[in-house]
């Protein structure tokens, strides 16, 4: 077994906490506001300019002006704010941001993230990544494990061009949740079913298993 992209989603909506302003960036991690804990309030930003993002509307309750820096159809809250970007951006670089959520293609052992081009396709451009992995106080991937052929995303260097240095703190896969340290992927969780041997055969770069490893609670 391993977790789906809803069930990642939902692991890292455990690290949210009380009084967070929270960044998702496009993919996997917009699934993050769909399980925001109860009792706690968290407050979404986009870079397009929007504080106070609720969850993705219900079928035919879309406002097609109403979207996230992804283009998709979102909801807003009571208190929600409208900006323009430049506004947006000041809050990013300012260091307002408490978490940032994002995908990536690559994460290598040191913490190095590689999630805007692949040399040789066409890509419309780096969007907001740069800034947020330059000034976020906390960054978590969401990703899957590995590639469409097989091969770890997470290695001992990126072999992708880099959009931050050093600044991934912890990464949620369809296989585990590892916390990047200096001297490598720490596990600290595993997908249910899925076991430490085959985490271990699917991670490129150094892999620290300290212990019984438990398996990934969503409550």
């Amino acid at each position: 077994m391993s977790m789906d992209k809803n069930q990642i989603a939902q692991r890292i909506a455990k690290e949210l906490r009380d009084g967070f302003y929270v960044n998702l960036g496009i993919g996997i991690p917009t699934l993050v506001a769909n399980y925001i804990p109860q009792g706690i309030n968290v407050v979404l930003q986009s870079e397009n300019g929007l504080l106070g993002m609720g969850p993705f509307p219900f079928e035919g309750e879309a406002d097609a002006d109403l979207i996230n820096a992804g283009k998709q159809t979102v909801t807003t809250i009571p208190g929600s704010v409208f900006f323009d970007s430049a506004m947006s951006f000041g809050m990013i670089r300012a260091g307002k941001v408490d978490l940032t959520v994002l995908g990536a293609m690559e994460v290598a052992e040191n913490g190095d993230i590689a999630n805007w081009k692949i040399p040789g396709k066409m890509v419309k451009g780096m969007g907001g990544a740069m800034d947020l992995v330059a000034s976020a106080k906390n960054i978590i991937v969401a990703m899957m494990h590995t590639n469409p052929k097989g091969e770890s995303k997470l290695l001992s260097k990126c072999t992708l061009p880099i959009t931050g240095k050093r600044c991934v703190k912890k990464i949620v896969t369809n296989l585990a949740v590892l916390e990047v340290t200096d001297k490598g992927f720490k596990l600290l969780e595993r997908a249910p079913g899925v076991s430490v041997e085959e985490i271990k055969e699917k991670t490129e770069g150094k892999l620290i298993v300290d212990g019984d490893v438990p398996e990934v609670t969503f409550n």
